[in-house]
């Protein structure tokens, strides 16, 4: 049976508990048994590596010894032991000695919970995990990233996923030009279910790690903070996965909450690559942590100041933005002279519509820049349709390929050789301060493109309101002609 075929059962039978309610709660019921089965697998990996291993999680509460066997608990007997035992140790799991491997399993279970009622539908559930899913074989654990992409789509589904999920090929072109290197200090400040640390730690992995060593140092250069539970479970377990052993640094937080001032020295990293949430609000306070001048509940901006302070000097950024943070004025104004001021924006990627459908049909944008000199001239990319398309859908998403064009016109880590094309152009820097700070530079080779300067929709709009009002009163003149001819 495939990974995706034992899903689609496993899902079946959630459907039939009446505790389950919708697909949020049967996806989180589902990703803390497969956090607990998948850890199961990769102890049973570090039980033949080290010798003195010793799990973390008393012997009673391990996957083995509870769920593996299918003739095992079952019934109120089983439900009553996830509920009363499992979830309340889990919970309070202390470390012994220095290991950091229970604040881990901690974490996750912080606010996991059991939605199940039926105690032999839940037996069902773990039998076909156990049956369908062995992540010590290396083909399951590939096929993982089938079960978690199918996992984010069914969240689509429960009204959220575009909280969590950025297009693997978006990820990969931003990893892939920002190019971490091994030592440097790597963080997704908004990292959902990890998909841009999981992709930079396969890139480290690729292209710098030779020796253990180089292992150690990687595994401690991965930084991540996601704010709600459900995918900080799953990026926690992607990481463990990905091979972080111990993903302490991967924390369960609002990186927000916390005051601009103190972040200090020690928490300033080398690379940033993130889609923080866009469109919404921060809770009521959270704006006072930042400076007066930069003040706003709208979590896009708030994020774009924090990651420019979060930065050492030299340290370089991709950061997934709307439309409305490159023409938006007010505060949005001074966050962007601040960006030019204290950061090269050496590069925009105009991405088209329904890159992130069906979570969103806002356009967006791909901004990298590096910390330490201002901003002297911003070369923007349109990134085409493939031929064919008028939009992506389900059947016809993204792919990895189309960035090959991007990828050539680059230019290397020096972005040497760039030149004007028909998807490529050059703003100086001192044109984007005096349109004041507004980034909607229109593609100059596509003359029918739509424009979002402020200036040009409010001439448009008042143009449109005078050919209604003079519509309006052809309309008046032939209705009062008529009727006086019928007068």
């Amino acid at each position: 049976m495939s990974i995706s075929t034992t899903l689609k059962s496993i899902q079946d039978i959630m459907r039939k508990d009446v505790g389950v309610d919708g697909d949020a709660q049967r996806i989180g019921q589902l990703v803390w048994m497969l956090f607990l089965k998948i850890y199961d697998d990769k102890e049973t990996e570090y039980e033949l590596l080290q010798e003195d291993f010793r799990s973390p999680i008393p012997e009673h509460l391990r996957w083995r010894n509870w769920a593996a066997d299918p003739e095992g608990m079952t019934g109120d007997e089983l439900l009553d032991f996830v509920n009363n035992t499992l979830f309340p140790k889990l919970k309070n799991l202390q470390a012994r000695g220095d290991d950091r491997r229970a604040y881990v399993i901690r974490a996750v279970f912080e606010d996991a919970y059991n939605y199940m009622k039926s105690g032999h539908l839940m037996r069902q559930v773990i039998n076909r995990i156990c049956e369908g899913i062995d992540f010590n074989k290396a083909q399951d654990r590939h096929l993982f990233g089938d079960l978690y992409e199918q996992i984010l789509r069914d969240l689509q589904s429960a009204g959220n996923a575009g909280e969590y999920y950025t297009p693997r090929p978006v990820t990969q072109f931003m990893v892939d030009m920002v190019a971490p290197r091994l030592g440097e200090q790597i963080m997704d400040p908004a990292c959902g279910t990890g998909g841009f640390l999981a992709c930079a730690i396969e890139h480290v992995r690729r292209h710098h790690v030779k020796t253990v060593e180089h292992e150690r140092q990687l595994q401690a250069s991965i930084h991540g903070v996601e704010k709600k539970p459900l995918p900080h479970l799953l990026c926690t377990t992607n990481m463990i996965l990905h091979g972080i052993d111990v993903p302490t640094n991967v924390r369960h937080d609002n990186t927000l909450a916390r005051p601009l001032r103190d972040y200090g020295p020690r928490d300033r990293v080398d690379v940033i690559l993130t889609n923080p949430p866009f469109g919404g609000m921060e809770e009521d306070g959270i704006e006072s942590n930042f400076p007066a001048a930069f003040r706003t509940r709208e979590t896009a901006d708030l994020f774009l100041v924090l990651i420019m302070h979060l930065l050492k000097d030299g340290g370089r950024a991709a950061v997934v933005l709307p439309d409305g943070t490159l023409f938006g004025e007010g505060i949005k104004t001074r966050i962007k002279e601040q960006l030019l001021a204290t950061c090269n924006l050496h590069t925009v990627v105009r991405l088209p519509n329904g890159v992130f459908n069906p979570y969103t049909g806002i356009k967006t944008n791909l901004l990298f820049f590096t910390k330490g000199s201002p901003t002297e001239d911003i070369w923007f990319y349109e990134h085409p349709y493939p031929p064919g398309y008028k939009n992506y859908s389900k059947t016809r998403p993204m792919r990895t390929e189309e960035f090959a064009a991007e990828k050539a016109w680059w230019g290397g880590d020096e972005r040497s050789g760039r030149v004007e094309n028909e998807y490529a152009w050059k703003v100086s820097a001192d044109d984007i301060r005096a349109r004041n700070y507004n980034l909607d530079c229109k593609n100059p080779h596509s003359p029918e493109q739509a424009s979002h300067d402020p200036d040009t929709l409010l001439a448009d709009y008042t143009q449109l309101q005078q050919r209604i009002a003079d519509t309006r009163n052809q309309l008046k003149a032939a209705l009062a002609a008529a009727l006086e001819g019928k007068a």
